[in-house]
């Protein structure tokens, strides 16, 4: 009990100092939202009318007064669920920007994130089980290759190879301009064509990470005094892999893939920005090439409370799943 009550004390400390931190780091970027507005659509080369610039704060509801009234309005807007207007896409709200790229990141990256754990996993278990063998070397020699390749250059050779010279696939958007999006087959096809080069993309260097952690985890725990005294027993080698070994090395991977799950909701800049996906990282990109605070700030923080959640969530799993760590913070 008193490793689940630290856990949450521990949750709600870093939950205040993350909101915190997203109300301050965006107003510490340098610029005027405004200004920037008035420049873009007067040109560069006109000089910027300060009433016209008073009027789009006005317009904009950016916020004024000290610093201090700022984060108290800040935080009762938070608790309301009103993240304002968006500057970039003025006269939409930031929730219903959010709203329109949230389900293309969720579904592109969190079913990417799954399948990148599955096979991360299984890969690695069966390196180790086969540790010192060419199946292991094959493995995680591989995984070793593809994580050096920069990733933007394996999404560009993508487009180049897959759409631009086979014509396989489209090579950016979300779905074609002769789809609207909807639950109609026509629109469901077209976006699933879309979606395959970014998911392939992720698939290339997404299972790295699981299948080095998973292989050197397993090796350390097939190593341990409880296993070797398994095999002393006379269980067999796969038995003693699976139920002692590949039980005790998933618990760190565990929590790796629920503050990764937790980080869909911040999407995938560069992904996103290759293959001009209309997700949550592109939307992201934007608002801070535009200093929208509102928006920048609203992506933040769900990203961040995502994360928290997650690693909370996973905390709690972890306490159930391995006691030791219970009788360690009750000690």
């Amino acid at each position: 009990m008193v490793y689940f009550l630290r856990r949450f004390v521990f949750f709600l400390g870093t939950l205040w100092a993350a909101v915190t931190l997203n109300f301050l780091i965006p107003r510490l970027q340098p610029g005027d939202p405004a200004e920037a507005i008035v420049s873009r659509l007067a040109g560069q080369s006109e000089s910027v009318d300060p009433a016209q610039v008073q009027a789009i704060r006005v317009m904009l509801g950016t916020p004024d007064g000290n610093l201090f009234d700022q984060y108290v309005q800040y935080l009762g807007a938070v608790l309301h669920g009103d993240f304002g207007i968006s500057y970039t896409y003025f006269p939409y709200s930031v929730t219903h920007m959010i709203g329109q790229a949230l389900p293309w990141t969720v579904i592109l990256v969190g079913v990417t994130q799954i399948i990148s754990f599955i096979v991360g996993t299984l890969l690695g278990t069966w390196a180790a089980y086969r540790r010192n063998s060419r199946v292991d070397s094959v493995i995680t020699l591989g995984s070793t290759f593809l994580g050096t390749l920069p990733f933007f250059w394996l999404a560009l050779l993508l487009v180049y190879v897959f759409a631009i010279t086979l014509h396989w696939f489209p090579e950016r958007g979300g779905y074609g301009g002769g789809s609207s999006p909807g639950w109609s087959w026509l629109f469901i096809s077209d976006a699933f064509q879309h979606s395959v080069l970014p998911a392939v993309a992720l698939l290339i260097t997404g299972p790295i990470g699981w299948i080095i952690g998973m292989r050197n985890n397993m090796v350390q725990s097939l190593g341990e005094d409880h296993t070797r005294l398994a095999v002393a027993r006379g269980l067999s080698r796969r038995r003693v892999a699976i139920t002692y070994g590949a039980r005790i090395a998933i618990l760190p991977n565990v929590t790796g893939f629920a503050i990764a799950l937790g980080g869909i909701l911040g999407g995938t800049v560069l992904v996103e920005t290759v293959f001009n996906y209309p997700g949550m990282g592109r939307l992201l990109l934007e608002s801070v090439s535009s200093r929208d605070y509102p928006l920048m700030q609203a992506i933040f923080l769900f990203t961040t409370v995502g994360v928290l959640v997650a690693n909370f969530l996973a905390d709690l799993l972890y306490g159930f799943l391995d006691p030791r760590v219970r009788k360690v913070e009750s000690a």
